[in-house]
């Protein structure tokens, strides 16, 4: 027999690359005789189950079926022929599939010509297959039942399993963005999962509006996060109306008027409110359909998206606060030492630039911003017969002032709080040299914190360029030659470096900041 006969016109090829299974119900012929490969493709070749045709894969032993199956776990119904290259072959492929690759969703037809080799009973028994045929009994109309039951089974397991799975991932999702404190890492994490849950891999944005921010009060539509095409308008914070695609934009405008979730075709926009107000959009698109289940899937996971944003917005709130508290701390102490609380504000700024410009992350640079704001707290217990002397300290005196560092840290360190350590140590460490000759403890070179190395360029350029009550301020070029001149000295070459080589960013905050 010619087998370029076994092929037909319209039937998918499993090499091919670009195949898309996804449209097709995957069929496996197991069998040593090739007429019935033939006759089984002809018979079938114009079935349609749910809108999508039937694609034929081909095998002629059981060895052949067992290396196929290890490359295809997504094969609806396999139609397998007992007697092969052993009397048995179809039944060990049978114990193969559910208990060595333990494939329990592919539903296994059992066809044999020679029913006295596996008598139907014991084999029903004995063996976890779906249906038990004797291939002279396959007539047309039998094998088209046999399909349709069985893909209707195959449908209703994986429906199933895909539920089983989403909740598991929906369980998992919960409790890692329960554990995210960061807002914008969470909205990503939040689209991340979600594409997860429903299985898409196309393009998606994630959008919220809220009602604690001053754009929300405006009607405006912040972009938080992004994926697919809209990944351009990750860059930074972007309006609705930076969304080039209309439809989707009046879509989202009318799901946040109606405040319904709607889907329309291939897009979906649901809504969702948070307990304080914050108004919610997940928009996906460009996805062939969202079945009644995922949807169901999609609103359990917004609940508890809601009831998160919640404690993100709870937790930045205590943030802000304490990181207000830090800075009053910071001005207080300054303050007594008759400094302007605008040294405490321009030693933060010039602290997350040079953070930045090493390469620190945005939201690790702004904490060491805070941090350092706290740089001089122990000098609140320095007696102010020797803190407000007008005049260079003499040895014993500059003895006592010291004690700021240990007494700063003494003072910090007694919180469990990341961001109050993290102030303990630059406290401690802010007046170390880079060589080994500072204060309290001689520390040198990676000894000393990266925090407080940094924390150290920041202060000394800003105490230099401003006025204090035992001297004037110096002027820049005098400043600048002095830090040149303390490279790997008094500071690390790297962060010395990076305020010399920026200098033009660093007097822009001077500028703005003095006061």
């Amino acid at each position: 027999m010619n087998n370029d006969l076994m092929q037909f016109a319209d039937e998918p090829d499993s090499s091919n690359t670009g195949f898309d299974t996804q449209k097709y119900w995957k069929i496996l012929i197991v069998d040593d005789e090739p007429d019935i490969h033939q006759v089984t493709k002809l018979v079938l070749a114009d079935t349609l189950f749910l809108g999508r045709k039937l694609a034929f894969y081909d095998c002629y032993s059981a060895s052949e079926a067992e290396l196929f199956l290890q490359k295809h776990d997504d094969i609806a119904i396999i139609f397998l022929d007992v007697v092969m290259e052993e009397n048995d072959s179809g039944l060990k492929l049978v114990d193969y599939i559910r208990n060595t690759i333990n494939n329990s969703m592919i539903r296994i037809v059992l066809r044999t010509g020679q029913p006295g080799e596996a008598p139907e009973e014991k084999v029903i028994v004995k063996y976890d297959i779906n249906d038990y045929k004797a291939k002279t009994e396959l007539t047309t109309e039998r094998l088209f039942t046999t399909v349709y039951s069985s893909l209707r089974s195959y449908r209703d397991l994986i429906t199933i399993d895909r539920s089983r799975r989403g909740l598991e991932k929906i369980i998992d999702a919960s409790s890692n963005i329960f554990e995210i404190q960061s807002l914008k890492q969470f909205v990503h994490g939040i689209l991340m999962q979600i594409l997860s849950i429903l299985h898409i891999e196309n393009d998606a944005v994630y959008l919220k509006t809220s009602g604690l921010t001053a754009t929300n009060q405006h009607g405006d539509v912040i972009i938080l996060a992004t994926a697919g095409k809209y990944s351009e308008l990750q860059i930074e914070k972007k309006s609705i109306e930076a969304i080039n695609d209309e439809n989707a934009r009046l879509l989202i405008i009318e799901t946040l008027e109606t405040k319904q979730t709607i889907k329309r075709g291939s897009r979906y926009a649901g809504y969702f409110r948070s307990n304080n107000g914050s108004e919610n959009i997940i928009y996906l698109e460009h996805f062939e359909e969202i079945s009644s289940w995922e949807l169901d899937l999609l609103e359990i996971f917004c609940s508890n998206i809601a009831i998160a944003f919640d404690n993100i917005y709870l937790t930045q709130e205590l943030e802000e606060s304490q990181k207000e508290m830090m800075f009053i701390m910071g001005e207080i102490a300054e303050s007594r030492s008759q400094e302007t609380h605008w040294h405490v504000k321009r030693v933060g700024e010039y602290c997350k630039l040079i953070a930045l410009l090493s390469g620190m992350e945005e939201e690790e640079a702004e904490t060491l911003k805070v941090a350092s704001s706290m740089h001089d707290i122990g000098k609140i217990a320095i007696p102010d017969n020797i803190l407000l002397k007008p005049a260079r300290f003499e040895e014993h005196e500059f003895e006592v002032m010291k004690n700021h560092a240990d007494l700063g840290s003494n003072i910090l360190k007694i919180s469990s709080r990341s961001l109050l350590q993290r102030a303990a140590i630059i406290a401690q460490q802010h007046h170390e040299r880079y060589d080994g000759k500072g204060y309290p403890e001689k520390l040198k070179g990676d000894e000393i914190h990266q925090d407080a190395r940094i924390t150290a360029v920041a202060d000394v350029f800003d105490a230099l360029s401003t006025d204090r009550i035992y001297r004037k301020a110096w002027p820049m070029d005098m400043v600048i030659e002095k830090m040149r001149k303390e490279r790997g000295r008094h500071f690390d070459p790297v962060f010395i470096d990076i305020l010399l080589n920026n200098i033009d960013q660093f007097l822009s905050i001077r500028k703005e900041l003095d006061k």
